[in-house]
């Protein structure tokens, strides 16, 4: 090879540099084409790893760190570059936003609803509006390290579905697209994508890396992310369902952007209802319309007002609605013969109901619902508000939460905010929780709804953990070694402690009639009980 050509890796000929990247893409594509009757020895490699073996079959000279070059404009088409799916009788509509067909198709109709554009993808108008940053940069193909942060069913695998879109479908958007999930991926996986990444560098094409459930590889195996992200490697974009600050490292959450979605709103599900209806080729009906006659006739109809429903009952999670819809559908669609004698089928609230038996409920005993939900309910609790304590208590206890740690919470309540004010609070609270171990769930729950509603109505007084807090800041903040016992104060166990003074003047009287001091001499004037920050009131 001369200083001005470069010999494919294929076919061994010489070509100039300005050209080679073409012609192997098509000599690939060719001996693939050529190679397809003699490939099953080859069944269970992937693509690249075939793709190496014909290449040094053809030549065992050939440069290796070309090869792996090479071979990333053939796995930047082969690993999820746009949620490519398994063959099915479906797999011609996929990504396509208008009519994903619903017979014989095997995807849920959740993956078949994802959008492919900004302008089909509903939602987070917060964080992807028209004057937004992101929006911005991403519709001028720049992508930002990003990490989705946001509930299940918000949007966050979606949003990745739109950018890879974006790299695949732009001409000017030299980006390869690569899809991973921590909860099947692990760190080698990545050092094999950093390794094709840094090679497609040398040909001015960038790669982008999604990583789903990021949470799921612990602070240890994050650490593979930073260097490829602070040397423009990757660029990567996580998605977690766990607040970043406790699950993620904080030296690759200073690398990258924070994307916080929110759960979607029923207008938004609604949305996405009426969509995946058209998609299965049925149609929305309101009770106070006429059926408007189409070329068409729908396989199913279904009312508005179920629609609204399950929009409603689905906590925000577009997953949970598209899967109720989908449950429904199918278990009421006929095949093709009775279809066609009997016309349209009717999709009543009662049919969504039995697909999801009961109402969907976002709770994480773990993650931030857990915190910020028992933060809710001590902070009702000390404003008095016994219908929001009611009402936070029910949340965590329908969520699966621990009895017996909302018990703990409430024994803390009872001394932090009530205090002396009241001080059978209490004994209530560690009644209550004694007795949640006694009898468990779903018994206890009327014993924790009793307790928190007198905690919530008895009076108030953060005396004690004022007084507390005063004690612990003069300890800590007193300048020089602390200050020693008082000698009448000592014990006098011995006769030598008796003869230094230890014990000495003390009496057994009251404060005021004793004439003793009980604290060292340096705080003998100060007040915890009044203390506003100086050692003397």
């Amino acid at each position: 090879m001369n200083n001005n050509k470069i010999s494919c890796p294929i076919c061994s000929e010489e070509f100039s540099s300005t050209v080679i990247e073409n012609h192997v893409t098509k000599c690939l594509f060719l001996n693939e084409s050529a190679s397809k009757e003699s490939s099953a020895p080859f069944k269970n490699e992937s693509p690249a790893r075939k793709y190496i073996k014909l290449s040094n079959a053809k030549t065992k000279t050939t440069d290796m760190g070309l090869i792996k070059g090479r071979n990333s404009l053939m796995e930047s088409s082969t690993i999820n570059t746009d949620n490519q799916m398994p063959e099915t009788s479906c797999n011609s509509n996929i990504g396509k936003e208008n009519k994903p067909q619903f017979k014989n198709c095997h995807i849920p109709l959740a993956e078949r609803m994802r959008p492919t554009t900004f302008s089909g993808y509903v939602g987070q108008s917060h964080i992807l509006g028209p004057s937004t940053v992101l929006y911005q940069l991403l519709n001028k193909s720049e992508v930002p390290n990003i990490i989705l942060w946001g509930p299940p069913g918000c949007g966050k695998t979606s949003l990745a579905n739109v950018i890879a879109h974006m790299c695949k479908s732009k001409s000017n958007c030299k980006m390869r697209y690569v899809k991973l999930s921590a909860a099947m991926a692990g760190v080698n996986e990545v050092k094999e994508v950093a390794t094709i990444a840094s090679n497609e560098l040398k040909f001015n094409r960038r790669t982008v890396v999604f990583m789903d459930e990021i949470h799921r590889f612990n602070k240890a195996q994050q650490d593979v992310f930073l260097p490829l992200v602070e040397s423009g490697t990757i660029t990567l974009i996580g998605a977690t369902t766990e607040n970043p600050s406790f699950s993620l490292n904080s030296a690759l959450l200073s690398r990258c952007r924070v994307i916080v979605l929110e759960k979607l709103n029923i207008p938004n599900l609604v949305s996405i209802l009426n969509r995946a209806v058209s998609s299965l080729e049925g149609m929305v009906h309101s009770s106070n319309e006429k059926l408007k006659d189409t070329e068409q006739v729908p396989k199913f109809i279904i009312d508005r007002p179920t629609i609204e429903w399950l929009a409603g009952t689905s906590d925000g999670d577009a997953r949970i609605a598209l899967g109720g819809l989908e449950l429904a559908v199918q278990c009421k669609i006929p095949g093709d013969e009775e279809f066609s004698q009997n016309g349209p089928i009717l999709i009543t609230l009662d049919d969504i109901k039995e697909s999801l038996k009961k109402t969907h409920m976002l709770y994480d005993k773990k993650g931030e619902q857990h915190y910020d939900m028992i933060s809710a309910l001590h902070k009702s609790v000390r404003a008095s508000d016994e219908n929001a304590s009611l009402y936070w208590l029910t949340r965590m206890m329908l969520g699966g939460e621990d009895p017996v740690y909302i018990a703990r919470r409430l024994v803390r309540m009872a001394c932090e905010d009530i205090g002396l004010e009241d001080p059978k609070a209490l004994e209530i609270a560690v009644h209550t929780m004694h007795g949640c171990k006694m009898i468990g769930m779903p018994e206890c729950d009327v014993l924790l709804a009793q307790c928190t509603t007198y905690l919530a109505r008895a009076p108030k007084s953060r005396l004690m953990e004022d007084a507390l807090r005063a004690a612990q800041r003069v300890v800590a903040e007193y300048k020089g070694p602390q200050p020693g016992v008082p000698l009448h104060l000592r014990n006098a166990p011995t006769k030598l402690m008796k003869n230094l003074g230890y014990s000495k003047g003390y009496n057994m009287k009251h404060k005021d009639e004793s004439g003793l001091h009980y604290l060292p001499e340096e705080l003998k004037n100060i007040n915890f009980f009044g203390y506003h920050g100086s050692y003397m009131t």
